[in-house]
């Protein structure tokens, strides 16, 4: 018996220690993040959209970069006089730099859109982890308000909520659009959170770190929300781009930044009498308004390819 135990050995081969090429490193288990970035290096989309993006925040941050103008000086004697080596987009009805305060008109926007969307992303993250997690009756009382919220007309909504929270005549009405997108915005991401939660609890995971002795709030923060949270910043950066959006037509109806705010909603609405004497007070910050709106949904649906193929 050992004879034939000394030859079986003798037949099997030695495993054949493989070593690592020079110079190469070895292939590392990645992340979800780890092969959305690798599809994301590779899409054109992506990089134009965080070149439109980055050239924005540029000009929200450091406006003085793009111009040395003043975008509060304005004098009628220059009024809707065309481009100059000064003003590169001419000047608007009051003889104001359009160039300047297209740039300078950036700022704003940026604040509101970014303000609002974490506003917007914390209430929708607590209603929708919340109503994934827990279900039963919680599940139903969560759903039904965000049916109620979802019921309300969103223009009707925004005008009311933003007249009512600028009342002060001397407000610049910054705040009251941050609020009011922010608590009108925030049923599509506790939806898709819902949903992601929903899917994650159920996973080998979660039962195992609840038969380990895990408590309801660990459970959610280091086991389910990270795991649901690609699906909800893709929901976020698009919402971005929206707010922007509308914080520029809430302006431009004049219910949103008032006063010696520069929006590009107010510049919109302020041209657009004069569009047929002058185009460019009403084209330029039109254009902006429209590639930084374009720019975050470009790059809202990028990321989304790139977390989900399925879905291209």
């Amino acid at each position: 018996m050992s004879d034939l135990n000394s030859i079986a050995a003798a037949e099997v081969p030695e495993p054949v220690q493989v070593q690592p090429r020079p110079g190469r490193k070895q292939d590392k288990p990645r992340s979800l993040a780890g092969d959305a970035w690798i599809d994301l290096r590779k899409s054109k989309i992506f990089w134009v959209a965080v070149v439109l993006v980055a050239i924005v925040v540029l000009m929200a941050v450091w406006p003085t970069l793009f111009t040395s103008a003043d975008p509060r000086a304005c004098s009628l004697s220059n009024q809707h006089k065309g481009a100059t080596g000064e003003a590169y987009f001419g000047y608007d009805f009051q003889g104001c730099d359009v160039f300047a305060r297209t740039i300078y008109g950036a700022r704003n926007s940026i604040i509101v859109g970014v303000v609002s969307t974490v506003i917007a992303g914390l209430i929708g993250i607590i209603v929708g982890l919340s109503s994934g997690f827990f279900g039963g009756w919680v599940d139903a009382l969560l759903s039904r308000f965000i049916d109620v919220m979802l019921a309300i007309p969103f223009l009707l909504g925004g005008i009311v909520l933003s007249t009512r929270l600028s009342a002060d005549p001397n407000d610049n009405g910054v705040l009251a659009v941050i609020l009011t997108l922010g608590l009108l915005t925030w049923t599509s991401g506790a939806r898709v959170m819902r949903s992601a939660v929903i899917s994650a609890k159920n996973q080998d995971y979660v039962a195992a770190g609840r038969m380990l002795g895990a408590g309801p709030g660990r459970l959610m923060l280091r086991h389910i929300l990270p795991n649901s949270i690609a699906s909800f910043i893709v929901v976020l950066t698009i919402l971005l781009g929206i707010n922007i959006g509308v914080e520029a037509t809430l302006s431009f109806l004049g219910v949103g930044l008032k006063g010696d705010a520069i929006s590009w909603g107010i510049a919109i609405s302020e041209a657009t009498p004069y569009a047929r004497v002058a185009a460019a007070p009403l084209v330029w910050p039109a254009t902006f308004l429209g590639l930084t709106v374009l720019a975050f949904i470009m790059l809202g649906d990028a990321i989304r390819d790139a977390f989900d193929p399925k879905l291209r």
